[in-house]
């Protein structure tokens, strides 16, 4: 009776340990969203520069950007593309080169063109929603990036969702929730992009990407490295930053 009594007291114990850990564990839903929380915001003024290394060749873009809500701008600084302007507002692009005073909106294919030459494309910046609007989630396991322990999520398009990426697989700190780690897929699996963190920084209370690397895996010995000097959350945006007018 007392072994009976003793092997049930323990099976209980035990039980009630392993029911903690699976109702304590993390949905993919409650960690996407703990990374939305982190990397999108209201409003926000950016200063940073992009790297394009092709083979040995190195050419270095600088920039301030402004966003708002599905609206940004961004205005090139660097001496060759001094003035250079690119608008997105909704689902809308547009392109001001200076020397031309050509106004160019970018449509179609031209969407999955690399941004100044870029590994980034168009599309790259088309999506301003929140990953949970787009992509349905599921964990499929745990792995390390640099010594971070980190969630392993797939996310796969919302019916009916204009995604510029069918298929998604994400590396996500599980102590910082910032994505350290992006595979990029077609529909039919194939790999096209790989996007990887390099530096990360709290915020303002948020961990926050400073420096990543995209990778296009339909481009040989090519890489873009983007990088943040600075960052501004919730900045007052003048009215009429994202309009046409003010493009010229």
């Amino acid at each position: 009776m007392k072994k009976t009594l003793v092997y049930l007291v323990v099976s209980f114990i035990l039980l009630s340990i392993f029911a903690t850990v699976a109702f304590g564990a993390l949905t993919a839903e409650e960690i996407i969203k703990r990374r939305d929380n982190n990397e999108y915001f209201d409003t926000a003024k950016v200063e940073a520069e992009m790297v394009i290394i092709n083979r040995n060749r190195r050419i270095v873009k600088t920039m301030t950007s402004y966003a708002q809500g599905d609206n940004g701008l961004v205005i090139f600084s660097n001496p060759r593309d001094r003035g250079t302007k690119f608008l997105k507002r909704g689902d809308d692009l547009w392109m001001f080169f200076p020397d031309a005073e050509d106004l160019v909106k970018i449509s179609g294919h031209m969407l999955n063109q690399g941004i100044m030459g870029s590994d980034f494309s168009y599309q790259d910046v088309m999506e301003s929603d929140k990953l949970t609007d787009l992509y349905d989630f599921e964990r499929i396991g745990e792995e390390e990036i640099d010594g971070r322990a980190c969630y392993v999520l797939e996310g796969t398009a919302v019916e009916g969702k204009e995604v510029s990426y069918y298929r998604r697989k994400s590396w996500i700190d599980k102590e910082r929730f910032v994505g350290l780690k992006e595979e990029l897929y077609t529909r039919s699996g194939r790999l096209l992009k790989v996007m990887t963190v390099t530096k990360v920084k709290e915020i303002e209370g948020r961990w926050y990407p400073l420096e990543s690397v995209m990778e296009d895996k339909l481009r040989k010995n090519t890489r873009t490295e983007f990088i943040i000097n600075s960052i501004e959350f919730n900045p007052q945006i003048p009215l009429g930053t994202f309009t046409l007018e003010n493009l010229r």
